[in-house]
């Protein structure tokens, strides 16, 4: 296999891992809605955290330093609007994660404060978790067009 075959296919597994493991979390952390019980929150959560730091975090930084190597070997022009788009696109994704982490890490905070004093969990826990939803969904969106922008590569 050539350099650059090697490079598109870690670009491809990174990228799924990225959506994979954003949906995943998503699954999780919606899940723990429909328990009451806190340890059950406390494990969803704290997986989340987790998960963000072993398979988002890398994934994230991958992506464009993969996409641009690709770029630059593939005869494409950074300027090209499709690609302009996933710039825009994945600035978005990013601008949504960066504060659902911080808040998947206040709400790991809140639920072990929570279980640690025996008291309910604050208005602020379901604040911020309508707010991680809240921020959820564009990421999720931008991330399935920059898919699509992938695959199709319109001129």
């Amino acid at each position: 296999m050539n350099l650059y075959l090697a490079v598109k296919t870690l670009h491809i597994i990174s990228a799924t891992i990225l959506f994979g493991t954003g949906l995943g979390i998503a699954f999780f952390m919606f899940r723990s809605l429909f328990t009451e019980s806190l340890p059950e929150k406390f494990y969803a959560v704290r997986t989340t955290v987790l998960a963000d730091y072993l398979f988002t975090a890398p994934a994230v930084v991958i992506q464009p330093a993969t996409g641009f190597w690709l770029i630059a070997r593939g005869g494409f022009s950074v300027t090209d609007t499709w690609l302009t788009a996933t710039y825009v696109l994945y600035g978005l994704a990013g601008a949504c994660w960066l504060p659902v982490v911080w808040i998947q890490i206040r709400l790991k905070s809140l639920l072990r404060e929570s279980l640690a004093t025996g008291m309910a969990l604050p208005a602020e826990y379901h604040y911020l978790f309508r707010l991680w939803a809240a921020l959820g969904i564009p990421a999720f969106a931008g991330l399935v067009v920059i898919f699509f922008l992938m695959v199709i590569k319109p001129t």
